[in-house]
């Protein structure tokens, strides 16, 4: 399971960089905000953040770990298949017929799931549904870039 904070962005780094990069950028960050350097409520609590997340990916197994936690975590929904069932209220609109969300209305999926929605309004498979897409994410204030 990841960990609930994520490392890569409390160090200012990306995923993919070398373990040097890593360990320079805890120095510098920890050099920066060390209560004996930073007198400020902040820093107490931005040392703790910057030594967990050190923590959790410093060495090359822990970095594995985390990295491979995250991404099954990211692809959990997806080996499913199918999301939880559709809202049971009878709502007005345009009912997916297949894929995840089958049985969905475009309405409902724009509330549970806005970035799906998106996508799909890209996709072959959702293109006739383009102009409604549109005009929902519209009225919820989102937009489909």
């Amino acid at each position: 399971m990841p960990s609930a904070i994520d490392p890569y962005r409390v160090l200012q780094v990306v995923p993919t960089c070398d373990q040097e990069v890593l360990h320079a950028a805890y120095r510098a960050l920890a050099r920066k905000y060390h209560p004996d350097r930073d007198p400020s409520r902040h820093a107490q609590q931005r040392m703790a953040e910057l030594n967990e997340a050190y923590g959790i990916i410093r060495e090359v197994v822990g970095r594995e770990r985390h990295d491979r936690a995250v991404r099954n975590a990211a692809f959990a929904p997806l080996s499913a298949g199918v999301a939880s069932a559709p809202p049971r209220a009878a709502a007005a609109g345009t009912r997916l017929e297949f894929g995840r969300y089958s049985g969905w209305t475009l309405r409902d999926l724009a509330r549970h799931d806005p970035d799906y929605l998106r996508w799909l309004s890209r996709h072959a498979s959702g293109l006739r549904y383009r102009t409604e897409i549109y005009g929902i994410l519209g009225r919820l204030g989102a937009t489909a870039a």
